[in-house]
């Protein structure tokens, strides 16, 4: 089981994030049974994005095959990308290490947010990435048209930046 954990600065000893999408790092853990196995950092690289970080974080998180995502709470957008994947939501507070061994010993609720239906239960449902690498696709060239769709978004992006920076600048 992959369990992904919304973190500050990360690791077991760290805290829960309060906030999902824009958290500055991501805690990774692999756990069988009760127990971890594994622990990993990673930069949130979505954590700073000028609008749409929830959906970029949702694909982001839905391409690395992740089955259980925990933070203090979890917005619409990443919500409803998280819940399309089957992917389980825990709303929790404290130290990143108590709150995974809480959950692993079955005394965390999964979140579900009120305007969506709920997803199934562990193990993880059909719609769960085949890949760890991309979301599944029925084919190559869907595959190729949302890479192109982000890369677009990034785009837009960073203009809106250069002209806030430079509105900034003539003041």
């Amino acid at each position: 089981m992959r369990i992904l954990v919304a973190t500050n600065v990360g690791g077991l000893d760290d805290n829960v994030s309060m906030v999902f999408a824009r958290a500055p790092t991501f805690t990774i853990i692999e756990a069988e049974g009760n127990e971890i196995k594994s622990v990993n950092v990673m930069q949130n690289q979505f954590a700073n994005a000028v609008h749409g970080a929830g959906i970029q974080v949702g694909q982001f998180i839905a391409s690395q095959g992740i089955n259980v995502a925990i933070a203090g709470n979890f917005g619409p957008n990443v919500s409803s990308i998280l819940a399309q994947y089957g992917i389980q939501m825990i709303s929790a507070q404290g130290k990143v290490r108590d709150v995974v061994e809480n959950f692993l010993k079955g005394e965390l609720a999964t979140t579900m947010p009120s305007q969506l239906p709920p997803s199934p239960p562990p193990p993880a449902p059909p719609m769960q990435p085949m890949s760890p690498q991309l979301p599944p696709s029925p084919n190559i060239e869907e595959r190729i048209k949302m890479l192109e769709e982000q890369i677009a978004r990034i785009e837009d992006l960073v203009e809106d930046v250069k002209k806030a920076l430079k509105e900034l600048k003539e003041e």
